[in-house]
């Protein structure tokens, strides 16, 4: 039960997001710059970044909405799963292994990261913009699950809402819909 009154039918950052339009028109914009905008790393990349930092943190539903995001961009499932279990052995490449790790650090503590993994995502190709946006995105998603859990947003267990949501990511990304979110309102959210 959120700890705000919050739309029912909007679960998650979603309902955070329409309670307060004006704060949050900069975050999507943000957000919409650094995971849809132009880089040299793909939009599934970016979403694996976002997913291993809310895995990390423990955010059940930025874990699930990113993780689905991730599997929708990718075309497949298995690579978003094995980065949550462990970056070294998961199926991206070693510049990616050593992104991966630097947003982990990140999300542990900013002065966890290291120089020697900044030469090391260099060493494996990273430019510094890619190594300057891993480090803008893992930060961004430490707020954003601190964000939901800290306000007890309502987290769907249906693993249908988040292929949906992966969907929507996808084709719309982080701008608020156009026509705003009623027509979720007939969609019942199951929640634990």
């Amino acid at each position: 039960m959120p700890y705000i009154p919050l739309e029912e039918h909007l679960p998650g950052i979603t309902g955070l997001l329409e309670y307060d339009k004006e704060a949050a028109a900069p975050i999507r914009e943000l957000t919409q710059i650094l995971l849809r905008g132009e880089s040299t790393l793909t939009e599934g990349e970016r979403e694996l970044i976002a997913t291993v930092v809310s895995n990390g943190n423990q955010c059940k539903f930025c874990t699930a909405a990113h993780t689905a995001a991730a599997d929708v961009l990718l075309g497949e499932n298995e690579t978003s799963e094995k980065v949550k279990q462990n970056i070294i052995t998961a199926p991206v490449s070693d510049k990616m292994k050593a992104l991966l790790s630097i947003a982990s650090m990140v999300r542990e503590n900013g002065k966890a990261v290291t120089k020697e993994a900044i030469d090391n995502a260099k060493a494996e190709g990273a430019t510094d913009i890619e190594i300057h946006d891993t480090v803008l995105i893992a930060a961004l998603f430490c707020l954003y699950n601190r964000y939901v859990d800290g306000l007890a947003t309502v987290t769907p267990t249906n693993p249908d809402f988040y292929q949906g949501l992966g969907e929507r990511l996808k084709h719309h990304g982080y701008n608020r819909l156009q026509q705003g979110y009623d027509h979720l309102k007939k969609n019942k959210i199951v929640t634990q």
